[in-house]
């Protein structure tokens, strides 16, 4: 088994970042991962990361969020998948 990250990032129109960031929170996954961290940045930019366990690496087929509204956004929303490859606890050397 692996953990798979999948990143999910928009950006709106200028003067409705709340509004995406909203939409991105209330977006309802077919599955619950194990985590899910919603970020906002300058640029009216949202990112969303979720955490999943799968036996197939970055080619399983998991729940994604979808694109918004087209009037929302500026530009197609950026995807990316990564796999784990370690992790460094706190504290630890």
């Amino acid at each position: 088994m692996s953990t798979v990250a999948l990143m999910w990032e928009a950006r709106s129109v200028p003067g409705r970042a709340n509004e995406l960031l909203e939409w991105a929170r209330s977006q309802v996954l077919a599955q619950d991962p194990l985590r899910r961290e919603v970020f906002s940045a300058p640029q009216d930019r949202v990112l969303v990361i979720t955490w999943w366990r799968t036996s197939e690496g970055v080619g399983a087929e998991l729940p994604e969020l979808p694109e918004p509204a087209a009037d929302l956004i500026t530009r197609a929303v950026h995807r990316w998948r990564f796999e784990s490859v370690e992790v460094a606890e706190p504290g630890g050397s």
